[in-house]
């Protein structure tokens, strides 16, 4: 993945709500971190969360992001940032170099 791609998705924030009471699933977190990386790169890649976040402002949860056709890996780290009944804010970082 160009760079610069990478980099566009530092900051983001994006908003997920999980069912009722139940918190947010790693998989729901992934997907939503996919549509944004491919809304504003336009590559198309796959995130893993093995996780779930708690819902508390704070909270850190560590994903892989797999650019498609890129061959390597990204770590992500993806914070809770507010949490409004069962909508969390979260905010998005992509490290800057490949894992491995």
């Amino acid at each position: 993945m160009p760079r610069r791609a990478v980099i566009a998705l530092v900051g983001a924030g994006l908003v997920l709500t999980g069912c009722g009471a139940d918190p947010a699933t790693g998989a729901q977190v992934a997907a939503e971190a996919e549509r944004m990386l491919e809304e504003r790169t336009g590559v198309a890649s796959e995130v893993r969360c093995p996780a779930e976040p708690a819902a508390e402002v704070g909270v850190e949860l560590r994903c892989v992001l797999a650019p498609e056709g890129e061959g390597q890996e990204y770590g992500v780290t993806v914070r809770v940032t507010a949490v409004d009944g069962d909508v969390l804010d979260l905010d998005v970082q992509v490290d800057d170099e490949p894992t491995g």
